[in-house]
């Protein structure tokens, strides 16, 4: 089993910052991808942002030049540094991994950005 565990959520001002961290453990096989999502009440979950092994970034239109995506390999931990938060960004932000094996997903942590 992969479990991820996310952390850094919650409430920040239209314009503030917030970064998301995830951290993964188990029994990880090797790591193909690592990312975040985001879902709002009765829509559809929606890529922010992914990260692969070396490095490739790929974005959002919505929040490309915003936010970053990083990893730190050695620890199986990725994060998102998000920046000029708008209200619109207001959803449950989930860590993703894709291993050889599977697709695995975190428990999901909030992000409100009030007006």
């Amino acid at each position: 089993q992969v479990q991820l565990v996310e952390s850094g959520g919650g409430l920040v001002q239209a314009g503030g910052s917030l970064t998301l961290s995830c951290a993964a453990s188990g029994s990880i096989l090797r790591i193909n991808l690592m990312g975040w999502y985001r879902q709002t009440p009765g829509n559809e979950r929606e890529l922010v942002a992914t990260i692969r092994t070396f490095g490739n970034t790929n974005y959002a239109d919505s929040v490309k030049g915003r936010f970053t995506i990083s990893r730190d390999n050695a620890k199986n931990t990725v994060f998102l540094q998000m920046s000029s938060l708008k209200p619109g960004d207001t959803a449950v932000y989930y860590c993703n991994l894709k291993d050889t094996r599977g697709d695995y997903w975190g428990q999901g942590t909030q992000v409100t950005v009030s007006s």
